[in-house]
This record gives C-alpha cells, sequence and structure tokens, in this order.
C-alpha cells in the first residue's frame, strides 16, 4: 500500500491519497472483462483503465456493462423489428383473404338473387306451358 500525505497550502488540511498495487482482485476482473464490442464504434469502445486507479477500474467495468446491456437491447430491437416484419406480411395477407371473402360473399349474394329470379322465371313457364296444354286438350276435346 502507498500512501502520500500532502498539505496544499499551510491553511488547508492534509489530503491523503492511498492506493495499493497488492490488491489485484480488480486487475483480474479487468483481465477478465477485457473484451471487444462490436456493435459499438470504435470511439465509443471501452478504453482499458489504469489498473493501479480503483475508480478507473470501476469505470471500465461499468462501461463494459452497458455495452453488454447495449449490446442485448441492438438484439432485442432487430428480433423485434423481424417479428414486425412477420406480423406486417401476416396483415397484409389477412387483408388479400378478408377481400377476397368479400368479393365470393358478393358473388354468392349476385348468384343467389340470379338463382331466385331463374326458379322463378322457370315456375312461370312451366304453368304457362300446363296452361298451354290444358288449353290445347280443351281445342283438340271440342273439335
Amino acid at each position: 500500500m502507498i500512501t502520500s500525505t500532502r498539505r496544499v497550502s499551510p491553511d488547508k488540511s492534509e489530503v491523503r491519497i492511498a492506493f495499493s498495487l497488492d490488491d489485484t482482485s480488480d486487475v483480474k476482473d479487468v483481465e477478465d472483462l477485457a473484451q471487444t464490442f462490436p456493435d459499438l464504434e470504435q470511439r465509443l469502445q471501452p478504453v482499458p483503465p489504469c489498473v493501479s486507479l480503483r475508480e478507473s477500474v470501476q469505470v471500465y467495468k461499468e462501461h463494459c456493462r452497458m455495452a453488454r446491456e447495449f449490446h442485448q437491447v441492438k438484439h432485442e430491437i432487430t428480433a423485434l423489428e423481424d417479428r414486425k416484419r412477420k406480423l406486417l406480411a401476416e396483415l397484409v395477407e389477412d387483408e388479400k383473404v378478408a377481400m377476397e371473402i368479400a368479393r365470393l360473399e358478393e358473388e354468392f349474394r349476385r348468384l343467389t338473387e340470379e338463382n331466385r329470379n331463374l326458379v322463378t322465371v322457370h315456375n312461370e313457364r312451366a304453368q304457362q306451358l300446363e296452361r298451354l296444354c290444358l288449353t290445347n286438350r280443351t281445342r283438340q276435346d271440342s273439335s
């Protein structure tokens, strides 16, 4: 442990700075975290810390944690955008199906009406034929 005590001015209290070169737990963690983040621009990559300064190591660890979170969020955004594209494609397909159903319903309605008209005309013609046949029989019987 290295300790340094300084008095900035005679009327100020002493400032004491202490750090240890023997405490390597943070350094080991930094070595474990030494990684690059391909999703980040070069200027945003975590800068390796000054291992003798605990604050530098902590800032580096926090920066790496944020870079991992950024990567995770970016991955989630990509997955959600893919899902959105699939849902939009399904929506377009559903709209096409709905339009086809509407067209078929309209065609069914039109054909049903046409069938009703044809049945009516058929019945009328059948009655006319029956009357004509009766009229023709009565004429033949009277002759």
